[in-house]
């Protein structure tokens, strides 16, 4: 298991499927929260749908883990919400992602050897 900061703790691979989701959305850029919804659908092929209540209370235990935080910089008022709330990862959001994307990888090496999955076509992935 990777070590991070004490404010980490609990969030330390392996992650909750949602938690794995928000945070990988957030490694393209800061994001509202209907845009993490829909950018997880993308890299899921839509396979995978937050509700708020999971998707929010989910950002909020990774804004107290410090593996998140509230973007500063807002669109023109005029050309959006201001009532919406802007994510990025942190530093410390972007080594966990990675440890588990590690993670992931490693049991996917492990299936494919095992002949339990074949070789995967590549995701086109998308930015919302």
């Amino acid at each position: 298991m990777v070590k991070g900061s004490p404010g980490t703790r609990g969030m330390e691979p392996p992650l909750s499927p949602a938690i794995f989701h928000i945070l990988l959305a957030l490694a393209a850029g800061e994001m509202h929260g209907y845009a993490i919804m829909q950018e997880i659908a993308i890299l899921s092929d839509g396979r995978v749908h937050l509700g708020p209540g999971t998707l929010y209370g989910s950002i909020k235990r990774l804004l107290a883990a410090r593996l998140i935080e509230e973007s500063e910089d807002r669109p023109d008022p005029e050309l959006d919400d201001e009532r919406r709330r802007y994510y990025r990862l942190t530093q410390e959001g972007h080594r966990v992602l990675t440890a588990e994307a590690e993670r992931l990888q490693h049991l996917v090496r492990a299936a494919r050897a095992r002949k339990v999955v074949g070789n995967v076509p590549a995701l086109r992935l998308g930015k919302v």
